[in-house]
């Protein structure tokens, strides 16, 4: 896989797919990954907001995009989620293991998500 730059969240996804112009140049590029929790996330959204196969369809154009994480990732993206809901950050699991393996892997993580503004790494887009 060649080296990526960005971490696309589900909510860049989102946004992407509704058409939010911020978010097109990032997606143009192919330049990120995300997880299967994304993955699942996208679809289940894309599945109220559209019909079967619309969501099929976007489901189908970023699987490719779709990289694994292991035990030592999960501990860790979870002591993460559990220090920002200490400091007033409660974000999802997914979010929790997005943000980390992007800041392991040197990546910045591609949001517009209010929770995330303003931490290291991040990539806020409105």
């Amino acid at each position: 896989m060649p080296v990526r730059r960005y971490f696309y969240d589900s909510y860049a996804v989102l946004a992407y797919t509704s058409g939010h112009q911020a978010y097109k140049k990032y997606f143009e590029e192919r330049d990120g990954v995300l997880t299967n929790l994304n993955l699942l996330e996208i679809f289940y959204r894309s599945l109220e907001q559209y019909d079967s196969g619309v969501a099929q369809d976007i489901l189908g154009s970023f699987y490719k995009y779709h990289l694994d994480f292991d035990e030592e990732d999960i501990s860790a993206s979870m002591r993460l989620r559990v220090e920002l809901k200490r400091k007033g950050l409660d974000i999802s699991h997914a979010d929790a293991l997005g943000y980390f393996l992007s800041q392991k892997m040197g990546m910045k993580f591609l949001t517009g998500d209010r929770a995330f503004q303003g931490l290291k790494g991040v990539e806020y887009v409105v």
